[in-house]
């Protein structure tokens, strides 16, 4: 038995029941806290994980919301499981953190996932949404031949290096060097997307560096893979 070799001593089913009971009370009694205060910054991205139903593994998705309040310190809004990622349940999760009282958001940070853009404007319809720039890298680069993967990060790196109207500026003279270089496909989708990546120039300088990509939440995301990596399927 695991506990007795952990712990010297065996622990009844019941007694393993029962704890977790009580925990499982303490995390809903978390999730369903009352969310007080504004956030004028809230960060929101998605992971996959395995689940065990009827025997059956299946993929399901944790949605996590994490904010900057308005005294400048960053904290864990919610997390909600969701079948997908689709706008069904972003919609859900914004309904359930706005019903707990979330407020003051300016600024969406997140990828480009559909669902979850087209569910913000039902729910914080006052909010603008920055897509965030890693994500779009990757996007671009996904069009790119890996050779040159590394002139082109400097191009996109370029484009945000200026401020806004020259950001403009050079991603037109970005644009056109991509489709000289017959790189059509990332030219086409910089010039589609590129004013996503550039909403945060409208908030202060001094914050720009923090809410133009979502890596603050990124490094929650990266601890929550670590620590489920081991578990492989959660059971039903």
């Amino acid at each position: 038995d695991i506990t007795e070799a952990l712990w010297g001593t065996r622990v009844s089913p019941g007694t393993v029941s029962n704890l977790n009971k009580k925990i499982y009370a303490k995390i809903e009694e978390w999730r369903n806290r009352r969310i007080e205060g504004e956030h004028p910054y809230l960060y929101l991205d998605g992971i996959v994980m395995k689940r065990t139903w009827a025997g059956e593994v299946r993929n399901v998705s944790l949605l996590v919301a994490s904010a900057v309040n308005s005294e400048g310190y960053r904290e864990i809004l919610g997390i909600c499981e969701g079948a997908k990622e689709d706008k069904s349940g972003w919609s859900n999760f914004l309904r359930h953190l706005v019903d707990r009282g979330l407020s003051g958001v300016k600024l969406i940070i997140s990828d480009a996932c559909r669902g979850l853009v087209e569910s913000i404007a039902d729910y914080l319809p006052d909010a603008q949404w920055q897509r965030c720039m890693v994500h779009f890298y990757r996007n671009v680069f996904s069009h790119v031949p890996s050779t040159k993967v590394r002139e082109v990060t400097h191009m996109l790196k370029a484009i945000h290096a200026q401020n806004r109207k020259a950001a403009q500026e050079k991603a037109d003279s970005v644009i056109a060097d991509l489709r000289a270089r017959r790189l059509t496909r990332a030219a086409d989708l910089i010039e589609e997307s590129i004013g996503e990546t550039l909403t945060y120039y409208g908030f202060p300088d001094s914050h720009w560096r923090k809410i133009r990509t979502s890596n603050p939440l990124e490094r929650i995301m990266k601890e929550i893979r670590r620590r489920t990596r081991v578990v492989g399927a959660f059971a039903d």
